[in-house]
């Protein structure tokens, strides 16, 4: 991965234009050839970049541009669609260059694989019954965390957050519309569980016919009875 530090402008050409003025942005070029441009602001989400594949060249500035101040232009074209984005460098104030190596990916958070993990042990939460099928049972956009049967032998599919929210609701909807239609499993249906469940997020799930299950951490794993607590 090269991080550069340069004062820049940047022009993006392709299914649309856009034009980042003169200003000091960090130019991040990743082992894939991707291209990122990031200001001192807005997060993680760059001003501008290109996805991979792309080429990137390097040329010497033309002699309108060397008057601008520009002393070398970036070129990077997209493979497939010809989309190009230009960034023309003034002044590269630091340059440094590391190999990050072979990423492992995304490993879960800690405290939702460990409520995972416990729901397995402790299926009976979600109802008299039920049983335990697998964990991380695969579909085509990846493992649903806990598939279960319920007492009458009904697929269900269980997604676990630490904290539930739109998006949990969302992946766990797209998880039920793949898995309806296998015919093995049909009809599936789902269980949100999450420590804490946001009020937009239960709705959404009702609204689908997803039931919310609230998660208690510390009781799932002994340390805390919840029928002794006084509140």
């Amino acid at each position: 991965m090269r991080l550069v530090i340069a004062k820049c402008s940047v022009d993006y050409a392709g299914r649309l234009s856009a034009h980042l003025p003169l200003a000091t942005r960090l130019l991040l070029l990743k082992q894939d050839g991707s291209l990122l441009v990031h200001s001192d602001g807005g997060s993680y989400k760059p001003l501008n970049w290109m996805s991979p594949p792309c080429i990137l060249t390097v040329h010497e500035p033309e002699a309108e541009q060397a008057e601008f101040g520009v002393t070398e232009v970036w070129r990077v074209t997209h493979s497939k669609t010809a989309d190009i984005l230009v960034v023309s460098i003034h002044e590269v104030f630091s340059e440094v260059e590391h190999e990050l190596g072979e990423d492992p990916g995304l490993i879960k958070n800690g405290v939702e694989a460990d409520l995972q993990k416990l729901l397995a042990e402790q299926i009976e939460l979600l109802g008299e019954g039920f049983t335990l099928v697998r964990r991380e049972h695969m579909t085509a956009i990846g493992p649903v965390d806990i598939l279960a049967r319920d007492a009458n032998g009904a697929a269900v599919a269980i997604e676990i957050k630490r904290r539930g929210d739109i998006d949990g609701v969302e992946q766990l909807t797209r998880y039920l519309t793949l898995m309806n239609r296998d015919p093995h499993l049909a009809p599936v249906t789902g269980v949100f569980a999450a420590q804490e469940i946001k009020p937009q997020a239960r709705t959404l799930a009702e609204d689908r016919g997803i039931t919310c299950l609230v998660l208690d951490y510390e009781a799932m794993r002994g340390v805390d009875d919840a029928h002794l607590r006084l509140f």
